[in-house]
């Protein structure tokens, strides 16, 4: 089990609780290290000091283990199942399946032949609930829950055999007589705690016994059954506490009974009437001393958990440790159990109060003198978090006193405030301590009392200690004493282990921390390896792992080693190694081994005498070690002396070693030198070499140390300018010999001559400044000299490099002149070193400590211009400029001025008004210096300040931008005695910021945000601040919008986001970023994959739509990291990465790329957060790619095209545990239909016919990214198919000579006649093939335009949610309709556009007189308040539709009126909706349930229409909208390609059959340049047709122009004129009939673009009349007896004029251009089935809830009635959305949009709207060639569209459900959202008509109404009519 079950509240005691003095101040812990200590000491953890050796992984969830040190064996026992693992390596040697079985917790068991059993009996789980070790006897005890917690006794050493079959088998066996009592052992219930514990037997005695602790589960607990049962089978055979036989070896027939001698039972069983309030949960049962020395008493314990009483809030849980005394040797008397049996607490508090105490007892282990407890703090309702725990130690020496105190209160001295009798308790002997008489208690009495004292016994005070270490979520403890430390194991609920090492004070030193199972809690029970205690058993909810205690291999060096303090881990001295004590030699005497208790100081070290030894020196024979060296060892070392030795140099050199004698503390030894001709080169530029020396014992470097080689020869070489210096100032006793200019180590071997002895007194130059020369020009200059009196007289020679070497005279002792120095550069300067030199000897010269330098120029180079010609002389360079930049003469003066400033380009081009614009000016003449210029920068007015740093000499002047007080461009000014501008302008600018996207991200950072605004790429600088202290990275920015990716914040809080120009004040814009919490990573699944990778792993969180990116990687072995794909806010699949090979690795996931960090560990307090980030929580395991081959294995398969074929595929057994979803199968290109998967074999087939040239088809299997072929496929012919083929073409050739002789018998006219129609037929056919070939490519480039325009628009034409509701809930059904829709006459405005005034009376105010408002004001409020009254609407509405005059008009009229009075109270409303559908449905389910709301026939049904119409707003404008509107769009602009017949409106391009312009008229389209002054632009071009009419160019001219602007709003045709400019002389108004019309047939016809031959890019305007032309009125509403446009009427009787061949095409074959609806069809499918997937899809951001609601109810009331046909719910579901609600908006757009709906497009959207019905329905589609075309159009789509349809369904379905609550909330806040919207006085007025009309039966109906009687509704209803009746008609009358 995972975590015990807590237990109950402690054994009720009647005495009061006081506290007496303790016999012995309580064990307490030290006070906390002060955190910054605490960091420190923590701060080196890592996980490597504990290390997983072994894990056995259990597919079932975990119980229980124990361990057989003598035999290295572990027995597991988890949930069915039993394992033997081997101790060493957990593997797997024997297992046994133990459930689950048929059982019933109200059954006895049925090992119980004599009891039968009522209740049914189900498949159970068998949780074990014991698992002891019995090794005298050879049995494992194993105890399960089912059977009422039966007991077997298995064999040590073979776990799958039953040692002893209880109760015994037939015969041989005697029988056995059973009771329940005897199998009854442990709980019956997976969540109820049990402990046992194997007693040895005593001596003398028989067999074992069995302690066992169980968790009362019987009637009244909260583990019984619920239901009406009074069976108990657990009161009388189940005690809680329980001691029983175990003698296997005896007679059988006391097995497992609690019979000690035949006259007492040895339990403790609470009473039945208190075991409600006293529930026990068990931790653990443990014997303590466990091998006791002889004559030492043993007990056994018990720790366990009494929970608080149910309903009070004052009592609180309590930990307990209860004793119990086992019988002594031979002679000692055996006990009953509730003799010796005494309970005490266990308190672990802080000290700070209550709200500091941890009382619930988790874990326990017992140490030598303490006894470890784990505690938690439990924390009420679960919080998701884990809860506060701590450890605490308490002393058994203080329990012992504890014990001997509270028996001598009780008998000798009584004292009621010390200790009670437990009376609860069945077996106890008396209510109440009481003194005996004349007694004295023996030792033992005061340990195990006696039969004859009170029992049992519970102490009232608890013993008390303060918390070792306090962390949340720990589960598990284990304990060892190493040294003089305490090592304490610490399991966590998260599947972590804490190592946490503990000083003599018990104060925390160091802890270390290693992730074992994450998210598996660790077993309250782990214990340590018998036979090897370096080793660590523990057990996780479904592994079983072997933990190495140590890691110590790790830390590489003594130091870390030791400093680690890690109580295990010390310095093998020899080995020169790491290791736990008994993995280093002699590590039991002193000094080879160091703890960490000794520190680091005791590390080995070493030192070398001499520390520097002169290279050229000869060792004196005096010393001790001719030629040697003398090394002092220090630290933990053994003595050296005697052993095998040497000093070792590297590069195998070694010299001998030896060590004089035994040393204590420091130890001498003596080394031989290394041969000097082994000494190692000296570095070149360095006079020293520094050698590393270890001391080698034994074959190992024991201790190492550095000495050094030096050559004071080497000083001159190294340095030769500073060669006397160095020499005197180097750290080696070196001399300088000024004779020889030489440096030595012996004085001695310098000649005769006074010789410097400090660096001050060498021979050295005097640094002096000289002057700028020009190249080529001679000069001298002096050097003075100090210290120089050796060299006066000698010749030297002044040296600027190697070959200008220049004449140098004595001036006197302390200077020298360099004589007539000519030096050269072709540079533009260059600088060369002067130094003093000995004439002759090139090698020796006078030290320069601080060199000298003579700069030499040259004008001519490097100064392109005047300015940076002139500027030199701040440079000392004397240059002229003359064509050129030339040396200026000794007598030539220095020009004035220089041309003007030539600036060639600024960048930036702007900035912002703020200023501090780093503007960057390049050009030429930008000034000689900074001070020409520091003052002449300016933009306008305004100045910009250069910058000094940045200013380079007439090229580039870099300056900071002033303030501009408003927005204004100028150029650039440069003034430097003259002014200079540039060509461009740079521009002050105002930057907004509008918005940012996202506004939330989780707090670690990463997230890519867009900031929205105008002018956001101006300036030099740019930064945006998160919380105005963190900068985002990666800044990338465009005018309106700046990327950027957010800092890691510290908190889930709002920050403000700063957008800051120049280092300046933010841009306006209050931005806000919303750190939220880290989205969390809980499991990925599956774990395992192949090596190849591409395996889909799904990884399951939280907060998953932060994520923008993710990426997988696995460590050490993965290749390439994967890139993820984020599903929904939970869920992620990632394709597992390629790995090198076949292992386990742990995963991390990068999450906006940052590391995910487990914020589990970090939430304990565990580790730190970079430690947290390098742990990882998952593994991924590796496996070898699966293997295939066919099933014979054959590498050729045969198959005969045309043939069924079906391949079985044999796979390899493999773990990787793969679903049917992951094997593809292709034959070829062609995938094969998998139908079977099984482990071993999938069976797949293929449905299509297989074709290739080549006849050959390989057979490929893919899984993720590993793809093996396993055979080809051969492709064969078939002789008898070849014969059937030849049979068949024979009867066709037949068949084929009959048509034709009968073809030929026809009439050669008829046969021209066809020819002739055939040769129509493939023009046509040719000319559609390339219309549907162009149109969709020049649609599409349409509709990119006309999305750009639309985001560069004012947006979609969206109605306003008023107007939206009124013109869907009153379409044509009530009176109101009329005045929503008709507009007043109205002046146009300048643009030609009218405003729309709303005109709906539910949109305006109430109008009535003044005179009439009070009591017209209270009738309304009180049938307000009466409308809200559920009874009386209910009432009111069935009353109104049983009036047969009611008519649907009416009832739609009331639904509308009722949903605007009730909007404020949507959730009222849809209570009111759902029970009038709830009779809706009553009332269909009797008739037929699949007609139920198909019309609209209903006031329910209307207020469903429009709380559909409501719900689906929001959807409809933010996900439907936009692709709805482009389908409009696409739509007008396809029937606008072709002609249009202005006067019957039938189009070319048109969806719709009856409206097909059934004529080939070539139309060829004009491009016009129009010019209106309207809309908001003046002119633009415009594309017509030349068939247009005047007023269908009209028409295109405004949509052109007013595109932008909704249709409202546009002026008409018919205010507008059209002329042309035909030349610059003359212009034409253009109409539709004027003078110059031309009649054909009697018939005129209107003027069209090619009547006026307006040629292509003609010139017209458009403006705006005063005078209508309405002479014509529209024109289709024109005579077509007097007018045409395209084509003649069809009746061809009055026509008889006509031309054959015209009447010919009119008669043949019309239907022929019924192939143009198929181009207009392809043009608009994709537009099409965007709007169908908008409609028919679920965004996770916005799920539909109404939706979900609304479908659940109808699911809901059909399974309450029976109904489960899935095709009455389908229909049921359809009526009441697609088709009540998408349907009628598909149909009327101008419900949604601003726009004009033409009769054309209204035409069109109804066969796109039958095409959506067809979709929705269930029933097959029977369409043939009679089938009307808009059916027949989409028929091949209808499948598809219905798949979706389907497939939405499913989805709504499998959404979470909603609740009531959530539901009201939800339209709660969409009442709160459009409030305010409608006059609801004057929908109360309109509703109130209606009750007026049929009072008597509204009062006929209240009255029948007992509900409606009892709250006197008729009688306000009559109030409502007696304030309105005399009011209502007058006052509207007068208004």
């Amino acid at each position: 089990m995972a975590r015990r079950a807590a237990g109950g509240a402690p054994l009720s005691a009647r005495a009061a609780a006081a506290s007496p003095p303790p016999p012995r101040p309580p064990f307490r812990a030290p006070p906390p290290c002060p955190p910054l200590l605490l960091l420190m000491l923590l701060g080196a953890a890592r996980a490597g000091a504990l290390e997983i050796q072994r894990r056995f992984p259990s597919p079932t969830p975990t119980n229980n283990f124990a361990l057989d040190g003598a035999a290295g064996t572990v027995y597991l026992a988890a949930v069915n199942r039993l394992y033997q693992l081997s101790g060493a390596n957990l593997s797997l040697e024997a297992e046994a399946a133990v459930g689950p079985v048929a059982d019933s917790p109200l059954c006895h068991a049925p090992q119980l032949p004599q009891a039968s059993c009522e209740h049914p009996r189900r498949l159970t789980d068998n949780y074990n609930k014991i698992l002891q070790l019995d090794p005298g006897q050879g049995l494992v005890v194993v105890c399960g829950s089912i059977y009422q917690g039966f007991c077997q006794l298995r064999r040590r050493g073979n776990i799958s055999a039953v040692a002893v079959h209880f109760p015994p088998a037939a015969p041989p066996a005697e029988p056995v007589t059973v009771f329940p009592s005897m199998l009854n052992v442990a709980a019956n219930h997976p969540n109820a705690s049990t402990v046992g514990l194997v007693l040895p037997p005593a001596a003398g005695a028989g067999g074992s016994r069995l302690l066992v602790g169980a968790t009362y589960t019987g009637y009244g607990s909260a583990f019984f059954p619920r239901n009406r049962s009074l069976e108990d089978h657990r009161f009388e055979n189940t005690p809680e506490i329980a001691i029983r036989s175990l003698d296997a070896r005896g007679d059988l027939a006391k097995l497992f009974t609690f019979d000690l001698n035949p006259s007492d039972d040895n339990i403790l069983k609470i009473k039945q009437g208190a075991k409600e309030q006293h529930k026990l949960g068990f931790v653990r049962a443990f014997l303590h001393p466990a091998d006791p020395p002889p004559g030492a008493q043993s007990y056994a314990y018990l720790a366990l958990n009494s929970e608080a009483r149910a309903g009070d809030k004052e009592s609180q849980a309590r930990s307990l440790l209860a004793r119990i005394c086992l019988p002594r040797g031979a002679g000692g008397d055996a006990k009953k159990l509730t003799e010796s049996y005494i309970q005490l607490g266990l308190q672990c508090a802080g000290g700070a109060g209550r709200g500091d105490l941890y009382s619930r007892l988790v874990s326990v282990f017992p140490a030598r003198e303490l006894l470890f407890a784990v505690f938690e703090r439990p924390q009420g309702p679960p919080t998701g978090r884990a809860a506060p725990a701590a450890l605490c130690a308490f002393r058994f020496a203080d329990v012992q006193a504890a014990i001997r105190a509270a028996r001598t209160a009780c008998f000798v001295e009584p004292a009621p405030d010390v200790v009670a009798v437990l009376d609860s308790v069945v077996q106890g002997t008396g209510p109440a301590c009481e003194r005996k008489r004349n007694i004295q208690l023996q030792p033992e009495q005061l340990d195990c009392g006696a039969a004859h004292l009170q029992h049992p016994l519970s102490i009232l005070q608890p013993i008390k200690a303060t918390p070792v270490f306090r962390a949340p979520g720990l589960s598990a403890v284990a304990v060892a004493r190493v040294s003089n430390y305490t090592v304490v194991f610490l399991g966590t609920v998260s599947g972590r282990l804490l190592k946490i090492n503990l000083n003599e004070n018990m104060q925390v030193v160091s802890r270390r921390l290693v992730t074992v199972a994450y998210g598996e809690p660790v077993h309250h029970v782990m214990q340590f390896d018998p036979a090897d205690p370096r080793y660590l058993y523990l057990m996780t909810s479904h592994q079983m792992v072997r933990v190495k205690v140590a890691a110590c291999a790790m830390h590489a060096t003594c130091g870390d080693c030791v400093g680690a303090a890690d109580a295990y881990c010390g310095w093998c001295a020899l080995e020169t190694r790491c290791t736990v004590q008994q993995d280093c030699a002699n590590s039991s005497r002193p000094r080879f081994w160091t703890s960490a208790n000794e520190g680091p100081s005791r590390c080995p070290a070493m030192t070398v005498l001499p520390a520097e030894i002169d290279v050229r020196q000869e060792y004196p024979l005096s010393v001790p070690c001719p030629q040697g060296m003398i090394l002092q060892i220090s630290g933990s070392l053994p003595s050296l002396s005697g052993m095998e030795m040497a000093c070792d140099y590297g590069n195998n050199i070694r010299t001998m070693a030896r060590v004089p004698g035994p040393a204590f503390g420091h130890q001498i030894a003596y080394c031989n030198l290394l041969p000097r001709d082994q000494f190692p080169p000296f570095p070149p530029h360095q006079d020293h070499v520094a050698i590393e020396m270890s001391v080698r014992v034994n074959g190992r470097n024991i201790v190492r140390a550095n000495f050094t080689i030096y050559d004071c020869s080497r000083i001159g070489q190294v340095s030769p300018h500073t060669a006397c210096t160095s020499c005197l100032s180097a750290p080696w006793p070196c001399f300088w010999c000024i004779q020889q200019h030489a440096c030595v180590s012996n004085q001695s071997r310098c000649e005769a001559s006074p010789n410097p002895m400090s660096p001050p007194d060498c021979p050295q130059t005097l640094p002096s400044p000289l002057a700028p020369m020009p190249t080529g020009g001679s000069q001298s200059f002096l050097v003075r000299l100090a210290s120089a009196a050796f060299f006066q007289g000698e010749a030297l020679e002044c040296s600027f490099g190697p070959e200008e070497i220049f004449e140098a005279v004595w001036v006197n002792e302390s200077a020298i002149r360099c004589n007539q120095v000519v030096l050269h550069t072709t540079q533009r300067s260059q600088v060369f070193p002067l130094s003093l030199q000995l004439k002759g000897q090139p090698a020796r010269f006078l030290d320069s400590p601080d060199p000298m330098t003579v700069e030499v120029y040259n004008c001519a180079t490097g100064s392109p211009d005047c300015s940076q010609c002139l500027g030199r002389e701040d440079l000392g360079h004397l240059c002229m400029w003359s064509d050129g930049c030339r040396l200026r003469g000794p007598l030539q003066t220095l020009p004035g001025t220089c041309p003007a400033p030539e600036i060639r380009t600024i960048e930036p081009l702007s900035g912002p008004l703020d200023g501090g614009t780093l503007l960057t000016i390049r050009g030429r003449n930008l000034g000689r210096r900074l001070s020409d210029v520091a003052h002449g920068v300016w933009i306008g007015s305004v100045t910009c300040e250069p910058l000094a740093d940045r200013y380079t000499v007439s090229e580039e002047i870099v300056c900071a931008t002033g303030p501009a007080p408003e927005v204004f461009s100028d150029v650039v000014t440069v003034n430097a005695s003259k002014e200079g501008t540039s060509r461009e302008r740079f521009s002050y600018v105002l930057p907004l910021v509008h918005s940012l996207e996202p506004a939330v991200g989780p707090k670690a950072g990463g997230t890519r945000i867009t900031i929205h605004g105008s002018d956001l790429h101006v300036g030099s600088e740019l930064q945006v601040l998160v919380n105005n202290t963190e900068a985002c990275t990666d800044l990338v920015r465009t005018d309106t919008s700046i990327a950027c990716t957010v800092p890691e914040g510290s908190l889930p809080v709002p920050v403000p986001v700063c957008v800051r120009l120049e280092r300046r004040g933010c841009v306006s814009g209050n931005l806000t970023f919303w750190y939220m919490q880290n989205p969390i990573i809980t499991a990925i699944s599956p774990r395992r994959s192949p090596v190849s990778g591409g395996r889909t792993i799904t990884v399951a969180g939280e907060r998953f739509h932060m994520v923008q990116n993710v990426s997988m990687a696995v460590h050490h072995i993965g290749r390439e990291p994967t890139l993820c794909k984020v599903l929904n806010s939970t869920l992620i699949t990632c394709p597992s990465p390629g790995a090198l090979s076949n292992a386990s690795a742990p995963v991390d996931f990068f999450i906006n790329g940052r590391a995910y960090a487990d914020e589990g560990a970090m939430a304990e307090e565990l580790l730190g957060p970079e430690e947290a980030q390098r742990g990882s929580r998952f593994r991924l395991d590796y496996l070898p790619n699966p293997q295939f081959s066919t099933a014979k294995r054959e590498k050729w398969i045969k198959h005969h095209p045309g043939e069924p074929l079906t391949l079985v595929i044999h796979k390899e057994q493999d773990s990787l545990g793969l679903e049917s979803y992951e094997y593809q199968v292709k034959i070829g290109q062609v995938a094969c239909d998998i139908q079977i998967v099984s482990d071993r074999v999938i069976h797949c087939s293929v449905n299509e016919s297989l074709g290739t040239a080549e006849g050959q088809l390989p057979i490929t299997i893919q899984v993720g990214n590993f793809n093996q072929t396993i055979a080809t496929l051969q492709l064969g012919g078939s002789e008898t198919a070849i014969i059937v083929s030849i049979v068949i073409c024979s009867v066709l050739l037949l068949l084929s000579v009959v048509a034709l002789f009968v073809f030929c018998t026809k009439s050669r006219r008829a046969e021209r006649y066809w020819q002739k129609t055939l040769l129509q037929m493939e023009e046509m056919e040719s000319q559609i093939r390339e219309e549907i070939r162009k149109g969709f490519a020049e649609l599409q480039t349409d509709m990119t335009d006309l999305t750009k325009e639309l985001n560069r628009s004012q947006g979609i034409p969206f109605l306003e949610y008023k107007h939206f509701v009124t013109r869907t809930f009153f379409p044509k059904c009530s009176s109101l309709y009329e005045e929503s829709y008709v507009l007043p006459s109205q002046p146009l405005n300048s643009q030609g556009s009218s405003p729309a005034q709303e005109t709906h009376p539910l949109l305006g105010e109430w109008k009535i007189p003044e005179s009439c408002r009070p009591n017209m004001e209270e009738g309304i409020s009180l049938f307000s308040s009466l409308l809200n009254n559920k009874h009386f609407l209910i009432v009111f509405v069935h009353a109104l539709e049983q009036q047969k005059d009611f008519a649907v008009r009416d009832r739609c009229s009331l639904a509308s009126l009722l949903t605007i009075a009730l909007h404020g109270k949507l959730e009222y409303y849809t209570g009111i909706m759902k029970e009038l559908l709830v009779d809706l449905i009553d009332a269909s389910a009797t008739k037929n349930p699949k007609l139920m709301l198909r019309r609209t026939e209903s006031v329910v049904e209307k207020m469903l229409t429009n709380w559909m119409s409501i719900c689906m707003y929001s959807c409809l404008r933010e996900t439907v909208g936009e692709p709805f509107f482009l389908l409009l769009c696409a739509i007008k602009q396809q029937i606008n390609k072709g002609s249009i017949d202005a006067i019957t409106g039938k189009a070319r391009y048109t969806l719709n059959e009856e409206w097909l312009l059934r004529e080939n008229i070539e139309a060829k389209p004009r491009n016009l340049n129009v010019s209106f002054q309207g809309c908001g632009m003046d002119s633009l071009s415009v594309r017509a047709m030349d068939t247009d009419t005047l007023t269908q160019v009209k028409e295109k001219i405004l949509e052109a122009f007013c595109k932008n602007v909704p249709y409202s709003q546009w002026p008409r045709a018919e205010d507008v004129d059209l002329e042309w400019f035909a030349s610059s002389t003359q212009s034409y108004i253009l109409r539709d009939l004027d003078d110059t019309s031309v009649m054909e047939d009697g018939r005129k016809k209107l003027n069209t673009l090619a009547h006026y031959k307006i040629p292509e890019g003609a010139s017209l305007a458009m403006s705006l009349t005063d005078k209508k032309d309405n002479t014509l009125g529209r024109v289709k509403d024109l005579d077509t007896e007097k007018y045409f446009h395209l084509v003649l009427p069809t009746d061809e009787l009055a026509e008889p004029k006509k031309s054959h061949r015209q009447s010919h095409r009119k008669k043949v074959l019309p239907e022929i251009y019924l192939t143009r609806l198929l181009s207009t069809k392809g043009t608009l499918q994709k537009f099409l089935d965007d709007l169908f997937k908008a409609i028919l899809s679920i965004r996770e951001d916005k799920p539909p809830l109404a939706v979900k609601y609304f479908f659940d109810f109808l699911e809901e009331q059909a399974e309450k009635r029976g109904i489960s046909d899935p095709d009455t719910l389908h229909i049921w579901k359809t009526n009441s959305l697609p088709l009540r609600f998408w349907v009628n908006i598909l149909k009327n757009p101008q419900f949604v949009f601003d726009i004009d709906k033409t009769d054309h497009i209204d035409a069109c959207l109804s066969v796109i709207a039958q095409a959506f019905i067809d979709a929705c329905s269930i029933s097959d589609l029977q369409l043939g060639k009679d089938s009307p075309t808009n059916k027949l159009l989409y028929a091949k789509e209808i499948p598809e569209y219905r798949k979706i349809v389907q497939r939405y369904y499913k989805q709504i379905h499998d959404m979470t459900p909603l609740s009531e609550q959530e539901m009201n909330a939800h339209l709660a806040e969409e009442s709160r959202t459009y409030q305010n919207e409608f006059n609801t006085n004057v929908a109360m007025t309109e509703i109130y008509k209606y009750a007026k009309r049929y009072r008597s039966q509204i009062m006929t109906a209240l009255e029948a109404n007992p509900t409606a009687r009892r709250t006197q509704l008729q009688h306000k209803f009559e109030q409502v009519v007696a304030l309105m009746e005399d009011n209502i008609y007058e006052c509207y009358s007068e208004a």
